[in-house]
């Protein structure tokens, strides 16, 4: 793209998350991007999330309207200017950096912390635990490994979906009750998006697949869906532990 600002492209390269990646590269190479490009050519049904996710890597969008195929005014994206950014004029959090990664990866391995599969460190995405749209970045700059989380594509996605339906995230906007959450913890947690709930995501991997059709295989000859026979195997499995607990006294 001619005539943009070195600063911007070099805030720019340092994303890799799919989302903000394409609405950068298509602002990059056809100047600007609309609300309806993002729905109707990158699949984005809502295109201001995918637009928040630039925003947040500290590289200012301006908006401004054009003409749609129906002829209607919508919405359209171009970078700003990195003054104005640098001023506050463009609300962003600091970007996420290799070193903030390669901390991640040797605290926590390359393993995704809520599907806990292992990945190669490039198919994993830094994550705030507690979103940045609730709590932001420390004000010292100085991020802590504590306050992130490496997800898969799959898991960043559901958590982004699950966290925009929260009625926290709607209103409250308490990075408090957050922190309380599966999605920020799921090592410790105390409610999923303010739903009493608990949950476990299982992954059958390698040499354990044949035990996982074994399974399906069951659940089917019982006319059962595989969480419900699951937790019907782990119920019968508790009740026989607590039988063997109780007759040992």
């Amino acid at each position: 793209m001619s005539g943009c600002d070195e600063r911007i492209l070099t805030l720019c390269r340092n994303v890799t998350a799919k989302r903000p990646r394409t609405v950068i590269d298509h602002i990059i190479q056809h100047g600007f991007v609309t609300t309806e490009e993002l729905k109707e050519q990158h699949g984005y049904n809502h295109p201001p999330r995918a637009v928040r996710d630039v925003r947040e890597h500290g590289i200012p969008l301006e908006t401004f309207r054009v003409t749609g195929s129906d002829g209607r005014k919508i919405a359209a994206y171009r970078f700003g200017s990195f003054e104005q950014a640098a001023a506050g004029k463009f609300s962003g959090r600091t970007v996420l950096s290799k070193k903030l990664k390669e901390g991640l990866l040797e605290k926590h391995g390359c393993r995704c912390c809520i599907y806990r599969e292992e990945l190669a460190a490039s198919e994993l995405q830094i994550d705030h635990r507690v979103p940045f749209a609730i709590r932001g970045d420390r004000a010292s700059g100085n991020l802590n490994l504590d306050d992130f989380m490496l997800l898969s594509a799959s898991a960043n996605r559901a958590k982004s979906w699950c966290c925009e339906h929260c009625k926290n995230w709607l209103h409250l906007k308490n990075g408090e009750i957050c922190a309380e959450c599966y999605w920020a913890y799921p090592e410790r947690y105390s409610h999923i998006a303010m739903q009493q709930q608990r949950r476990i995501d299982l992954l059958w991997q390698d040499e354990e697949i044949s035990q996982y059709e074994a399974l399906k295989e069951r659940a089917a000859d019982q006319n059962q869906e595989m969480p419900a026979f699951i937790k019907e195997i782990i119920s019968r499995e508790l009740k026989k532990l607590q039988t063997d607990t109780s007759g040992s006294h």
